[in-house]
């Protein structure tokens, strides 16, 4: 058992999917199930129950999973605390994100830690489209992009996947589609659509989904702003579709406007991702300050406070 199989193990636990892992682990599947199978027989017994569409943990796996957590958390408070040592008084941050990160990261709050334990490195950060961050990143411009991973993967970019998801539906609550399952694509044909604008990622997606099935919508309201997107379908103007964790946090919020949920079916489903694109490979940054910044963020309680922070 090594610290690779326990970070492998932590990604299945998390996502209770193989493929959602995978993506997120930057690792073929059939590797991440050799690595889950080499780890169970280590251990003596199955860590997971497989089915066809999810994971669950078995008693055994229960219990490695918060030790796992642990160690890994150990062993990136010991690099950052080796970090610290080898010069990490002064320097630069540069960080480049997508528009809309909630409820996936906080990338403020991220930054306030990050100043606390680093306080002589100085932060900047920059809000754009994809491929603007991926240029910047590829200049030396950014050290890190937080946006959808470049497919297929230049050979100069590495990426850590921080969020791999299904999209829903999101329509008004009296909306014939509301609460409806297993919508195919084709479905959703002679509804009005409202949609970011062409250059966000989640509508290069979406766009990408509907082209790949043969299939024409309609925009009829296209805007640079989530929210003002949510708006528009919980006031029954348009459906809209979104990551699960945005509409789900959308759904909670009781100030608006209420929204309703419809889901795609599997096939269907496009797999919204996040990940954190920088220079380098095989999941590490060039730089000291990049790889501290990651390892911060990628600790089990700043990853807890990320999955329960509201969309803005």
């Amino acid at each position: 058992m090594d610290l690779k199989q326990l970070e492998h193990f932590v990604a299945v636990a998390e996502e209770r999917h193989f493929t959602r892992a995978s993506r997120r682990l930057n690792l073929v599947q059939s590797g991440l199930s050799a690595s889950i199978r080499a780890l169970e027989e280590d251990l003596g017994g199955p860590l997971f129950i497989r089915s066809t569409r999810r994971v669950a943990l078995t008693p055994a796996g229960e219990v490695l999973f918060e030790e796992a957590r642990n160690v890994l958390a150990a062993a990136r408070d010991a690099r950052n605390a080796v970090t610290q040592v080898h010069g990490l008084a002064r320097g630069r941050l540069s960080i480049g994100a997508i528009h809309g990160l909630a409820p996936f990261i906080d990338l403020p709050a991220s930054l306030g830690t990050f100043r606390a334990a680093f306080g002589g490195i100085d932060i900047e950060l920059t809000l754009d489209g994809s491929r603007a961050l991926i240029d910047e990143v590829r200049d030396g411009r950014i050290d890190i992009a937080f946006t959808q991973p470049v497919m297929p993967a230049p050979d100069d970019l590495g990426s850590r996947m921080f969020a791999c998801e299904g999209m829903v539906v999101v329509c008004g609550a009296q909306h014939p589609l509301a609460g409806a399952g297993d919508l195919r694509l084709a479905d959703l044909v002679n509804e009005t659509f409202a949609d970011l604008r062409p250059d966000w990622s989640v509508r290069r997606l979406i766009d990408q989904s509907f082209a790949a099935a043969g299939l024409q919508r309609r925009t009829g309201f296209e805007v640079n702003d989530m929210p003002m997107l949510l708006d528009l379908a919980a006031q029954g103007l348009a459906i809209t579709l979104v990551p699960e964790s945005v509409a789900a946090a959308r759904a909670r919020d009781t100030r608006g406007a209420p929204v309703a949920i419809a889901t795609l079916h599997a096939a269907d489903e496009p797999c919204w991702e996040l990940a954190a694109v920088f220079k380098g490979r095989q999941g590490e940054p060039l730089t000291p300050v990049a790889r501290a910044f990651l390892d911060l963020l990628q600790l089990p309680e700043m990853a807890t406070e990320a999955a329960t922070e509201e969309a803005g």
